[in-house]
Parts: C-alpha cells; structure tokens; sequence
C-alpha cells in the first residue's frame, strides 16, 4: 500500500487492519465531537452578531464577520469528519497519526476574525 493510499483511505476502509483499543477510539470521538462544538460555536457566534448587534458597526462589516464565522464552521465540521477518519484509519493499520494542517489554518482564523471583531466594537464607540 502506498503513502497516499494510506492517507486516503476509500471503501470500507473500517474493515481493513485490527480493531483499534476501544480507548483509543473513544479518545479520537472526544477530538472529533470538541471540533463540532467549536464549530458550533461560531455558527452561534455568526447569529450572534447578526442578529443581536446592529447598532455596533455597518451592516456590510457584520455580515462579513458573521460570513466568515459561518464558513469557517462548516470547514470545521468537514475537517473534524475528514481527521476523525485518517486518525482511525491510521489506529487500525497501527500507523503514525497523520499530520493536521488544519490547525494552522485554524490559528489565523481566530486572529483574523479577532482583527474584525475589535473593527466591529471600534466602530460601535465612533
């Protein structure tokens, strides 16, 4: 099996190598469900700030804001699936856990969408 057939597992990829430790697996759950509650969360933070600031800041920078939230969010959820799986996959076949880029990509989200909140509540003191 190659590098990258390792990397993308496809078909009934659960069937193939040894059942992981069930710790492990309910560990790789715990990851997965803590993504989908942070993506979670910036959906609710999306409405959030839609829906419950209008005289904070021009409308345009709201829904840039409350955009960007929402599609990092679904990224999230996508993500959190996409690792959930190479991350058992790699268990199964008693691999190296694959590398996640995501995370980096993740810290400058929140930077950025830090950079345009505080731009969201200067503008509401002006």
């Amino acid at each position: 099996m190659s590098l990258q057939d390792h990397n993308t597992p496809r078909g009934k990829w659960w069937l193939r190598g040894k059942t992981p430790d069930y710790r492990f697996t309910l560990a790789n759950e715990r990851t997965f469900l803590a993504w989908i509650r942070t993506a979670l969360a910036l959906m609710a933070g999306a409405v959030g700030i839609e829906q419950f600031s209008p005289q904070l800041a021009s409308a345009e920078l709201r829904f840039t804001l409350a955009g960007l939230l929402l599609c990092a969010a679904c990224w999230m959820g996508i993500t959190a699936w996409r690792r959930w799986r190479r991350n058992e996959y790699a268990m199964r076949l008693d691999s190296d856990l694959p590398y996640t880029r995501g995370l980096l990509f993740l810290g400058l989200l929140v930077v950025i969408l830090a950079v345009l909140l505080g731009l969201l509540l200067w503008q509401a003191r002006i």
